[in-house]
């Protein structure tokens, strides 16, 4: 491929005054995806709008756009309010909160592998009505394309901060309010529905004949009916929070998260998560398969990538949810889980020499509230890979804690999300990074940056992933390397002070990425060898090239999407215990170590 491409700019696209759209062909459909085009026809398709929501007009001009899902029972209408307010946010577009002009990255800056790309992100740019919704999660034309050519939130994540760096806003709002249409369609698996608020994994743009001469493009979501194992994908209500959040922060538009339908939207993922259940502890319970890792890799239980996500969808939401006597209780919530949280994964989850020297000695069967081992831990869980990997300066934090079970495999995308969410103590995220430095040959090694280490061999791997063929040792989710991962790799060091770190790692990617062809994964245990299923010019892989790109060139960006320390959760107290009587709150006790 060659370099010479000139800088990319995603065309302006204004609002529409004329929706729905409709399209009048002589027989079959047509729709432009990644540039090409498909054809499909559905015949005899009845329309039925539904009123999902209401929103008030409190000195706004609210337009109500059409928004066509497929449903079992043909297309699904559904009306989609869009405020158009006065000169007041067009100016805040352009502004941050503070009422700083936003720095965009200069074309000037750029490198001849950054340009390309800037050209390939487009090529992967999907469109519904003539407007830009979000990225196909891969363009090979080469390989089938199975789900590929869907819209992935979760892979949408790093495309989005792309954009928003760059500049270019729109399709970031649009993939924002499009996939919250989408939360409340039917999704139902053998005749059993989930509950309201959950978000789709994914979604399609498809084209659908109404009758001989009128065709309407639809969005066709997958709430999980489809993935394999239909397991539903709960990282992706919280990734559509955490994106929410990070289109304020770089646009200083905070008018999208004001709006009544946005509001209503997050406060059903937040009421989803914090439903009550059976569980004793803070942290979600979710089975294997349900985030980045979606595949059987024996995560099921309350693994850290779902509960670093889970705190910063909190801290996110903490920041955006308009406080008023409908919605108290459920800030009330919020705190109270942050604090919960916060403190369960810095005590329980934490692992450093000396705490692996505490386990090694744990007493088990303990029966008591002030027990020590409290989960029951057995010492000869401790494997013996760990005690001669784990360096003496250096800890992170653990993959799974269950009744007599922990996972001390290192999951790289759990760690560095509890760095750019203070999820861990101060302490604890230089830590992470001090045991990353110690062992970049391990976790970086020839492409930054493994999804988890070490990788399940032999009989561990026939058992825990039921002999997955594409999981085998050291590729894909067993052990690979993904670039996808130096955007947030990038967050967290600089957030930390060490850019230096995460300039090595995209300098080490640079050299390999465009030369391969942009592919998903890397195999092997230094990642040496492009992935034997991996796809090329995987869309998550080149964005979050150039995110990381753009936050090392503007740091200020990126420190506005991390959080920082704060005392108020961790000084919050929410069990009763001191008040019942019946025992010392665990928080007293630990304080000492855990609020540093």
């Amino acid at each position: 491929m060659t370099a010479n491409h000139t800088p990319f700019r995603l065309p302006s696209f204004g609002p529409s005054t004329s929706r729905p759209r409709t399209r009048i062909f002589p027989s079959a459909a047509t729709t432009r995806i990644n540039g090409d085009v498909t054809t499909s026809t559905v015949s005899d398709v009845g329309l039925k709008p539904r009123n999902l929501s209401s929103v008030k007009n409190d000195n706004k001009n609210v337009e109500i756009e059409k928004v066509y899902v497929k449903t079992d029972d043909g297309i699904d209408e559904k009306s989609l309010a869009v405020e158009r307010t006065t000169d007041e946010e067009d100016n805040a577009r352009s502004e941050n909160k503070e009422g700083a002009p936003i720095k965009n990255n200069n074309a000037e800056d750029e490198t001849e592998v950054e340009r390309e790309a800037w050209k390939l992100l487009q090529e992967a740019l999907v469109t519904y009505c003539d407007t830009p919704v979000g990225t196909v999660a891969a363009n090979d034309s080469s390989d089938e394309a199975l789900n590929y050519d869907q819209v992935f939130i979760r892979d949408f994540i790093p495309s989005a901060l792309a954009f928003l760096l760059k500049g270019e806003t729109e399709i970031v709002k649009n993939f924002l309010l499009h996939t919250l249409q989408l939360q409340s369609w039917e999704k139902t698996v053998d005749c059993y529905s989930p509950g309201q608020g959950l978000m789709p994994a994914s979604f399609k743009v498809k084209t659908m004949q109404v009758d001989e001469e009128k065709v309407e493009e639809v969005l066709d979501p997958d709430f999980g009916e489809s993935a394999i194992g239909r397991v539903a994908p709960v990282d992706s209500g919280l990734w559509w929070i955490i994106l929410l959040r990070a289109y304020g922060k770089l646009t200083g538009d905070y008018s999208l998260q004001e709006r009544v339908d946005v509001q209503t939207g997050l406060q059903m993922i937040l009421n989803l998560c914090l439903t009550d259940g059976f569980d004793m502890f803070p942290s979600l319970l979710v089975t294997d398969g349900s985030c980045m890792i979606d595949r059987r890799m024996g995560i099921h239980g309350h693994p850290l990538e779902i509960q670093a996500l889970f705190y910063s969808a909190l801290r996110s939401a903490r920041e955006m949810v308009n406080v008023d006597d409908g919605s108290k209780n459920l800030v009330r919530e919020i705190n109270n889980r942050l604090s919960a949280l916060s403190f369960h994964i810095r005590e329980y989850y934490w692992l450093d020499m000396k705490k692996t020297n505490e386990i090694y000695r744990y007493k088990t069967e303990e029966y008591a509230l002030d027990a020590a081992n409290k989960f029951n831990i057995y010492p000869e869980q401790i494997p013996q890979w760990l005690m001669d990997w784990i360096p003496r300066e250096g800890g992170y934090l653990i993959g799974n804690l269950q009744p007599a079970h922990m996972d001390f495999r290192f999951f790289m995308l759990g760690n560095l999300w509890s760095i750019v969410s203070s999820l861990g103590t101060p302490k604890q995220n230089k830590s992470i990074l001090n045991l990353i430095e110690a062992k970049w040959d391990d976790l970086v090694g020839h492409m930054p940056l493994k999804i988890c280490y070490p990788a399940l061999e032999s009989e561990e791997w026939r058992i825990i992933t039921g002999s997955d063929p594409k999981n085998t040792p050291w590729s894909y989710h067993n052990g690979g390397s993904w670039p996808t991962l130096l955007w947030q790799f990038t967050l967290a060091c600089i957030k930390m002070g060490k850019s230096e770190l995460a300039e090595d790692a995209v300098a080490l990617a640079e050299k390999r990425l465009p030369v391969d062809s942009w592919p998903e994964y890397y195999d092997t245990r230094t990642g040496r060898f492009i992935g034997k299923q991996a796809r090329l010019y995987q869309t998550w892989t080149l964005a979050g090239f150039l995110a990381s790109k753009m936050f090392l060139r503007n740091p200020e960006t990126a420190a506005k999407l991390c959080w920082e320390e704060d005392l108020e959760i961790l000084e919050t107290c929410v069990c009763a215990l001191s008040k019942s009587g019946r025992a010392k709150c665990s928080r007293d006790v630990a304080k000492s170590h855990i609020l540093v």
